[in-house]
């Protein structure tokens, strides 16, 4: 009964024929607003007049510290004294902004947003970009329509590519891919879409295993059949459908060891999950994959990380979203997902050897003040703040695989199924 009652949750939330219709149509909206773009700065310098572009600043959380450095990560709106962009666009000028958001006016970074008034949503500042300043300016505009054409080819051929191929076609002009990166996040704000929206595609490191099957495009993903075998994760999750699952929950963990080390204990045989990791800092599909599954299986979803600074960035990673990707972090951030270890408690808690501990580096300690700032824990995590706090005062960090010196099993075996059963998670 539980089996079919998930396997009817877990049914499409729209037929494939009426899915890959709306693809279509965003596909050529999207193609027709770039076209558009171009035309229209194309025009401008045509009749010897400068496109200015607005950029808006995003970030899904401010400090204290970083309350007068925003965000480099920005959105555009294009304004022309004498022309309105076609497709949607809109235009606008400094002056229509609404002055109670402003907190100082500088002429080289334009308009700044209070830090209190943090949002997913809202921006933070704005620059101008224009062709009138030269050199940063202008290779700015020159990186960004050169990524544009690429896209346009790419959508209008049905094609995809990576973001280090699209460097490749330009090598001496971007200098090197991170310049690619920051055009394809400026894009993506630009048109209020997201990176899969323009075809390119990232190289995937994240895995996943357990009681769960679906088809991505016509390739199967049988993870059900073998549940404790190693499946990448989906590059593309809008191909995914007929997701079938009977997992009572999602663990996530931080690292491929600990991945490895259930599947070698069997845990997905022993206990009905998924299980996915990031292998680190988890990638733009790992986090979009799990956002589905939660939102499709309506299950919870668990997070297991290193008692560390970087651990618990991790963690609130998938819980808040990046700084790099805060105009997307609505789409990409999973808000419930339980924190379920280790804590610097579990240390005397599972009375684990002195030499597993280690002291925190100057560049943790840094870290993790950078952490405590951010305002997302004290509005929506106070018990996480507490728990990071707790480990800055001790000053010490341990790794998720301490907890093998109580025995090789103990964190399958013991740890994981005691924490979920018992509630012991934050």
């Amino acid at each position: 009964m539980a089996g079919r009652d998930k396997r009817r949750r877990a049914a499409p939330l729209e037929g494939d024929e009426q899915q890959l219709r709306r693809r279509l149509e965003e596909a050529a909206l999207l193609l027709r607003r770039i076209k558009g773009l171009v035309r229209w700065i194309v025009e401008e310098v045509a009749a010897g007049r400068s496109p200015s572009i607005v950029l808006h600043r995003y970030r899904n959380y401010c400090s204290s510290a970083d309350s007068a450095s925003p965000s480099p990560w920005f959105s555009f709106r294009a304004r022309s004294r004498d022309h309105l962009l076609p497709d949607q666009f809109t235009v606008t000028s400094l002056e229509q902004f609404s002055p109670k958001c402003v907190t100082s006016v500088d002429p080289g970074r334009a308009l700044v947003r209070d830090c209190s008034a943090c949002s997913y949503d809202i921006p933070v500042g704005t620059d101008v970009l224009s062709l009138l300043h030269k050199d940063y300016h202008t290779s700015r505009l020159n990186v960004l329509l050169r990524v544009l054409f690429v896209v346009q080819q790419l959508l209008q051929q049905n094609k995809h590519c990576s973001k280090r191929d699209i460097y490749y076609m330009y090598p001496s002009i971007f200098v090197e891919v991170a310049v690619v990166d920051r055009a394809i996040n400026d894009i993506c704000i630009l048109f209020k879409c997201s990176r899969h929206n323009l075809n390119v595609v990232p190289v995937v490191k994240g895995l996943v295993m357990g009681w769960i099957r679906f088809m991505e495009g016509e390739k199967k993903v049988y993870c059900i059949t073998s549940v404790n075998a190693a499946f990448s994760i989906p590059v593309d999750i809008e191909a995914i459908k007929d997701v079938v699952s009977v997992a009572h929950y999602i663990l996530v963990v931080e690292k491929e060891t600990v991945f490895q080390r259930l599947a070698n204990d069997k845990f997905c045989e022993r206990n009905r999950c998924i299980v996915i990791t990031g292998r680190g800092y988890p990638d733009i599909p790992t986090r979009r994959f799990l956002r589905y599954l939660v939102e499709l299986l309506h299950l919870p979803a668990y997070c297991l990380v290193d008692s560390d600074p970087y651990g618990f960035d991790i963690l609130a990673t998938y819980k808040f979203g990046s700084l790099q990707l805060a105009h997307d972090a609505n789409l990409l951030r999973v808000p419930d997902i339980r924190w379920l270890g280790v804590f610097t408690s579990d240390f005397e808690e599972y009375c684990l050897p002195d030499c597993c501990l280690l002291r925190l580096s100057p560049e943790d300690r840094r870290k993790a003040e950078g952490i405590l700032a951010r305002c997302y824990l004290h509005r929506e995590a106070p018990e996480w703040r507490s728990e990071l706090e707790a480990m800055l005062q001790k000053g010490v960090k341990f790794e998720i695989e301490a907890l093998s010196a109580n025995s090789i099993s103990f964190l399958s075996h013991e740890y994981i199924p005691q924490k979920i059963k018992q509630g012991m998670h934050l």
